[in-house]
């Protein structure tokens, strides 16, 4: 079973505190990031520098080598924020990044990340000022975008960026495309430059066409009466797989960066291969053999009918391990797959080892990650029956985040 971003409608993750420390090898110039791995029992989310690459690279080859606005919302997709731009701002694929809360945008800005940010949502007077302080992009999303974009500049004493958002048919953000001719003109009539226009698609196969070609109508329109449009950017990550038409003058992929599929995975994987970019890992805490009869954690849905050993791993839903994990998902340990049975409690979850103990306490787990098809982000949503931007964009943003070379 396959969701896609359609059926995607849970919050998004909120984004990773703390600082970030260097790591070694990385060039001069690039923001510093951490690479140690955690001792105890603890989790942690590994963020593999070498996929992200890899996968920004993919994009850009299938996208006819557009320039990339990386769409690092919701925390990055789960890796973190600060994190996949640090790792990814040095590439000269990647124009910029794409944030929709404006504490992610500032926060990339404390970071040391110096290409272009768009803020692609409502801004107040006061955030406003303050993004435009920052050298933050701001999305004009309403009829009065012009007049808060002026008041933002007033209030920040400079010059800001902006890109205008259309509605052509996701009825979700932007301004509808049935009265945006006159609007981009009233904006250019009041002396706003604009860096680029946007739309979203709703990722209908059947409808986005449609939406391309209002998309295409409004700006042809606005260019031929002398506004200045900017770069015209659409295709999500989607958009990059099966909308090549809409790969227009920039690409604004997210989840494919981060090595996940958008929609049909195993169709997609066959265009080409993308690489999950991140690790959820932890130690075994437990071994013990059950004997025949006893069971396995809440609502004894595992019941052993033979000697059986198992293993508890200290990760659990609080985590965003789904709680579905029980029905198919497996987890790595030492190059072998074992299943998830009983139940994923709040912190735990628990693995079926077999009549042979041949795991052990303190054995490293990866429960998601790139290093078996079975536990890739896509693999795992397809066994639990949820989204992929569920299981990505649910990791816990308090687990630390950890950049390693993969």
């Amino acid at each position: 079973m396959s969701i896609s971003r359609r059926g995607f409608v849970a919050g998004a993750a909120a984004v990773t505190l703390g600082r970030v420390a260097p790591l070694h090898g990385f060039q001069a110039g690039e923001a510093a990031v951490s690479q140690e791995i955690p001792a105890g029992f603890d989790p942690w989310i590994e963020v593999d520098v070498a996929a992200l690459r890899h996968n920004v690279g993919v994009v850009s080859a299938l996208s006819g080598n557009r320039p990339i606005l990386a769409v690092i919302k919701n925390n990055g997709y789960g890796l973190g924020v600060t994190q996949v731009a640090v790792a990814t701002e040095a590439l000269p694929e990647i124009a910029g990044f794409a944030v929709v809360k404006a504490e992610a945008a500032l926060r990339l800005r404390d970071a040391g990340i110096t290409k272009p940010v768009l803020l692609m949502a409502l801004f107040d007077d006061e955030t406003g000022a303050e993004l435009a302080s920052r050298g933050v992009s701001l999305a004009l999303t309403t009829d009065d975008g012009g007049e808060r974009l002026a008041r933002a500049t007033r209030r920040a004493g400079r010059a800001v960026t902006c890109h205008a958002y259309l509605d052509t048919g996701m009825s979700r953000m932007g301004v509808p495309y049935h009265r945006a001719s006159e609007w981009l003109r009233t904006l250019s009539a009041s002396g706003i430059r604009l860096q680029g226009v946007f739309t979203g698609f709703t990722e209908d196969a059947d409808f986005d066409p449609e939406q391309l070609r209002r998309f295409l109508q409004v700006t042809d329109e606005a260019a031929s009466a002398g506004v200045e449009v900017g770069r015209r950017h659409a295709a999500s990550s989607n958009g990059v797989f099966h909308l090549p038409d809409a790969h227009l003058d920039m690409v604004r992929p997210g989840i494919a960066l981060f090595g996940a599929y958008p929609s049909d995975w195993e169709a997609e994987r066959q265009i080409a291969e993308l690489t999950p970019a991140m690790r959820l890992r932890a130690r075994v805490v437990r071994v013990e053999r059950l004997r025949p009869g006893d069971g396995v954690s809440y609502g004894r849905n595992y019941v052993a009918d033979r000697p059986t050993w198992i293993a508890t791993i200290p990760v659990g839903h609080t985590d965003g391990y789904p709680r579905q994990a029980v029905n198919g998902a497996q987890v790595l340990i030492n190059s072998k797959l074992y299943p998830v049975i009983g139940a994923v409690s709040a912190s735990h979850t628990i693995i079926e080892v077999g009549a042979e103990q041949s795991v052990h306490i303190g054995d490293e787990v990866t429960l998601l990650g790139p290093d078996h098809p079975a536990i890739g982000p896509n693999a795992i949503a397809a066994a639990t029956g949820r989204s992929v931007y569920d299981v990505l964009m649910h990791l816990n943003p308090a687990l630390p985040r950890i950049m390693v070379r993969g």
